[in-house]
């Protein structure tokens, strides 16, 4: 029997995948914001992914002003145009968290973490990826909200560099929590029971804050919650950034929020995700 006919050993089809790199943080960053065209190049082709988080917050804020703003606002809704739309900008940055979540547990059932566990990156590349893609959700219901607050009456109290400043910290807050929708994205078995737990949390956090009414009106247990909040906090931050006044100490308060979050669910989240990968 010539050597050409030899039985070669056998060789399974699922030979096994190369490990994924053990890089720096500011690496696996690049490698992450290489992955984070693929979600941008989504949002392209699905322009009406977006359409949540841009007619959520305009509900939102013409609900409130039209119709509760004068019994809120003691009388006058453009007093409580200027209070409530720094409150909503936070409102639609968390509630927008929510979609990053779905995707990656839409993405879990494709097969497509097979493909970049395959690939040399960075362990943690394609979830940082999907969060920073997230950011064009975030900016662009902003500026609807943003929009449609200047044609109705608001106007920024302080300085104009204010604004940009509000806007850069109100996104780190919403990257900080988008930690929670990856986590949960990675364990739960379907994309719309991410989106229900999402909101049971979310509901909760936006309604039992000073967003839309003044903690002082809270009877004393709830107003006690709604003054560590953080989505009141960071609602008090913006309101003292573009509004006038205090913002030392709620930004403190919620930089302690965001770096707790990110602390417990993004390695959480790498958890689940490694075992979903597997």
């Amino acid at each position: 029997m010539s050597a050409s006919t030899v039985a070669q050993p056998y060789a399974p089809h699922h030979a096994a995948r190369p490990a994924p790199l053990r890089v720096g943080p500011l690496q696996a960053v690049r490698h992450g914001l290489a992955l984070a065209g693929r979600g941008v190049a989504r949002l392209r082709t699905s322009p009406a992914m977006l359409a949540d988080v841009i007619l959520t917050p305009v509900v939102f804020l013409l609900m409130f002003v039209y119709l509760f703003g004068g019994a809120i606002g003691g009388g006058d809704p453009d007093a409580y145009l200027q209070t409530v739309v720094p409150g909503i900008m936070v409102m639609t940055v968390f509630q927008a968290s929510i979609g990053i979540g779905v995707s990656l547990n839409a993405d879990a059932g494709t097969g497509v973490f097979d493909r970049f566990r395959s690939m040399p990156i960075a362990r943690s590349a394609p979830l940082i990826g999907a969060v920073l893609a997230d950011l064009v959700r975030y900016v662009v219901a902003l500026a609807v909200l943003l929009g449609l607050a200047f044609a109705m009456g608001y106007r920024v109290q302080t300085t104009f560099a204010a604004l940009p400043v509000a806007i850069a910290v109100l996104l780190v807050f919403g990257l900080s929590f988008s930690w929670i929708s990856v986590y949960l994205g990675m364990l739960v078995k379907s994309p719309g029971a991410v989106q229900g737990m999402m909101t049971i949390l979310i509901l909760p956090l936006t309604f039992a804050s000073n967003v839309f009414v003044p903690s002082q009106t809270m009877p004393g247990w709830l107003q006690a919650w709604s003054g560590v909040n953080p989505v009141s906090l960071m609602a008090e931050t913006l309101r003292g950034l573009m509004n006038g006044g205090a913002v030392a100490g709620p930004l403190l308060g919620s930089l302690a929020w965001m770096a707790a979050a990110v602390a417990i669910f993004f390695p959480l989240a790498m958890r689940a995700y490694r075992r979903n990968a597997a």
